[in-house]
């Protein structure tokens, strides 16, 4: 299994878990066949459940913050774990499950505590508030051997700027599958989206 196959991990906040298994076959549709689903409603690991039973579909979980929450995530099927921070019990948690965790760094000091646990690929979030590109060329200088998927502001209009980056394998961005399409249940639309968003990555040359 490879997450960054795409170069795009759609981040989603699901509300309703009656919207995850339309929402997984609009993903499907659009060509972009992965799923983060945040730990940041009560639907989230029943959404996991439903999405992981998607033939096609890889889901992972996102917004984990604690070691239960990663439990949790595992036992409805999650694939690939991301967190917003650096804690050492969900890193070893995630690695004792056998899952691959993202955890959140913008520091050297969070880079150096993750790469300290075995981690080589980090989450950079919030991306927008830290610096976005620029700071992660700046961190990747002395961190050669260390990847970085941006998270937190990536929108159509920054996306080249980070998937330039050798340093980049994929971003995680929500503008591909926007909540007011969610609640509106217009999963055609966002099977369009998808598809410009595959496109567009697609074209980009690191």
């Amino acid at each position: 299994m490879n997450i960054f196959a795409y170069r795009i991990i759609p981040v989603i906040v699901i509300h309703d878990a009656e919207d995850a298994e339309p929402l997984g076959e609009a993903l499907i549709a659009g060509g972009l066949p992965m799923a983060e689903i945040t730990f940041r409603t009560e639907a989230a690991a029943e959404s996991i459940a439903i999405m992981s039973e998607i033939d096609g579909l890889t889901v992972g979980a996102g917004t984990v913050v604690t070691t239960a929450q990663v439990e949790l995530a595992v036992e409805a099927g999650a694939k690939f774990l991301a967190s917003p921070g650096c804690r050492a019990d969900v890193i070893r948690e995630a690695q004792l499950a056998g899952r691959p965790i993202l955890p959140g760094t913008v520091t050297p000091s969070e880079i150096m505590a993750a790469a300290a646990l075995g981690i080589d690929t980090v989450k950079f979030f919030p991306a927008n508030l830290y610096g976005g590109a620029t700071a992660i060329k700046a961190l990747a200088a002395p961190f050669t051997s260390v990847k970085f998927v941006p998270t937190g502001g990536v929108s159509p209009e920054n996306l080249t700027d980070y998937l330039q980056l050798d340093c980049v394998p994929a971003v995680g961005g929500s503008w591909m599958v926007p909540a007011d399409l969610i609640k509106a249940k217009d999963f055609s639309a966002i099977s369009s989206l998808c598809r410009q968003a595959v496109e567009l990555a697609a074209s980009v040359t690191a």
